[in-house]
């Protein structure tokens, strides 16, 4: 799909270069870059969502005890 974005002409000079530098075109530049933005803020909502389940169960420090028992089986990828 073709899209038009108004973008500062620094911010469209650095993408330019950054692609060259990467052998890829502007195009798949910019699709990597909003894939990546998404999935951030999908982590995000998700974050958002457990910080909720805490406050509502009273428990705080579950979304620290999810995460260190994460951390500890090894069963997070980096």
């Amino acid at each position: 799909m073709k899209v038009a974005v108004s973008i500062p002409d620094s911010l469209y000079e650095a993408a330019d270069q950054l692609a060259r530098q990467r052998g890829l075109d502007r195009s798949a530049l910019y699709a990597r870059a909003l894939s990546r933005f998404l999935a951030d803020e999908d982590g995000d909502v998700l974050t958002d969502m457990i910080n909720a389940t805490c406050a509502e169960t009273g428990r705080e420090d579950l979304a620290e005890l999810a995460s260190a028992d994460l951390l500890d089986s090894g069963s997070w990828e980096w």
